[in-house]
This record gives structure tokens, C-alpha cells and sequence, in this order.
């Protein structure tokens, strides 16, 4: 069970209005904070997964947490027929809009305001389902992969990119300086929200990686589940599937 982490610790608003609070409010500074904190591999890591759903050559997407639509953009050159992009922050999926319609995708991405645990799709409606770093962000994590489970196709693919925790103990080591201060750190300096950059830390420090998201998503119903650790260990590509 991942352990509920909330934005503004002094707030009574559920989880999911303090996450919609807050990437409204850093929406615009978000792409260019995110490169410079991850230093730019997290750009690689959405590579990959843009290659594992590629090989199941599928004709619909679904990008949930898509956030400004960096991975649904990248997700284009599996030449699927139609990608949608879903978020709770609409200032996130305006920023979004704006990129994708600066590349004349608008045929192909669409954005859409939704809740993750609550999705607005029928069963049975997409070849591929992707999240990259949005599932700590749900407020009931098995309510939302059990969501999820219920609009991907059988034989489906569902791929997650979260973050994870080394456990080689030097590489942990650097990451706990580098999420717990230097992250931090950056986001009070160059962020509105000068508390956005401290949740976003904490969250990734306290959600369940490796072999225990696995066990949650099996015991949701995915079948076919797998691990795979990224840049020593700092960041988890998982793949599921659909009986």
C-alpha cells in the first residue's frame, strides 16, 4: 500500500485538488524545472517507453497524467491513429495544447480534463496505456490501476515510468542528496509553488517500486508483469498486460 503523501500538509482539501492545486500553478515552469532536476535523462527514459509500446504496433493510446503532453507527443511515432492525453491540471493540459498544436498534431492528440480513477472511456477501449510519473500522484492508487485495467483492450499493453530508489547504497546515497536537497532546493528558487518541489520529492521517495508496485499491479488483475530499473535504479519502466 503506498503511503499517502499530500502537497500542503496544512490543507483539508483531499490529495487530488492539492495535486490539481499544484501543477496548475507551476504548469508553465514545469517543462523547463523538469530538465534541469532530472538533467535531461528523463527524456531517454520516455524514449523507451515509446519503444515498447511501438512494438505492439497499437491504433489507440491512452497517456494518463499526461501533464503537458510530453510522452503523448513522443508517442506520435508509434504512428498510432489517435493519442489522448489526460490530466486533472487543466493549466498542465494548456501548456500541452499550445505544443501540440505548435507541431501541427492536433489531428493525432487530443487533451482531455479527467480523473484518473474515474476514467470517461468504455471498457475495453485502448491497445496502450501509459503513465509517466502520475501514478504516486493518484489519491487511490489500486482505484486507478484498477481503472486503468478496465478500459485496456485484452492483450493490451500498460507501461509505467515512475521514480524508485537505488539500492545500491552509494548510488542511494547521491540520490537522497540530490532528491532531498538539491531538488528541493531548486524548486524554492525558481518555482511559485515553493512547496510543489518538496512534495514532489517526498512522494517519489515513499512510493513503491520494483517488486512491490509489481505485487499491486498482479494483485489488480495485469498479467505479464516486469521491471525494469533505469539509471541505477532512480527510475522504473514497469509492463503489464491484459488477460
Amino acid at each position: 500500500m503506498a503511503e499517502k503523501v499530500n502537497p500542503y500538509k496544512d490543507s483539508d482539501a483531499s490529495k487530488k485538488k492539492q495535486v490539481t492545486q499544484m501543477f496548475d500553478t507551476i504548469s508553465n515552469e514545469y517543462d523547463g524545472l523538469n530538465r534541469v532536476i532530472s538533467f535531461g535523462i528523463d527524456v531517454k527514459w520516455r524514449n523507451k517507453v515509446v519503444e515498447m509500446v511501438a512494438k505492439t504496433k497499437p491504433e489507440n493510446i491512452l497517456d494518463i497524467a499526461t501533464g503537458t503532453g510530453d510522452l503523448a507527443i513522443s508517442l506520435t511515432s508509434t504512428n498510432a491513429k489517435e493519442i489522448i492525453g489526460l490530466d486533472i491540471s487543466d493549466g498542465m493540459l494548456e501548456v500541452g495544447r499550445k505544443k501540440i498544436n505548435s507541431k501541427n498534431l492536433d489531428g493525432i492528440i487530443s487533451m482531455v480534463i479527467g480523473d484518473s480513477e474515474d476514467l470517461p472511456f468504455e471498457d475495453n477501449t485502448f491497445d496502450a496505456i501509459t503513465v509517466a510519473f502520475g501514478v504516486r500522484n493518484f489519491e487511490h492508487l489500486e482505484k486507478g490501476l484498477a481503472e486503468i485495467l478496465r478500459v485496456l483492450k485484452p492483450n493490451g499493453i500498460f507501461v509505467i515510468l515512475e521514480t524508485s530508489v537505488p539500492t545500491n547504497p552509494i548510488y542511494k546515497a547521491g540520490y537522497n542528496v540530490h532528491t532531498k536537497l538539491i531538488m528541493p532546493t531548486i524548486g524554492k528558487l525558481f518555482s511559485k509553488d515553493k512547496v510543489a518541489y518538496n512534495y514532489l520529492s517526498e512522494s517519489a521517495s515513499l512510493f513503491p517500486y520494483g517488486e512491490a508496485l509489481n505485487n499491486i499491479l498482479r494483485k489488480i488483475g495485469f498479467i505479464n508483469v516486469i521491471d525494469l530499473p533505469q539509471t541505477m535504479g532512480v527510475a522504473t519502466i514497469y509492463s503489464a498486460s491484459k488477460a
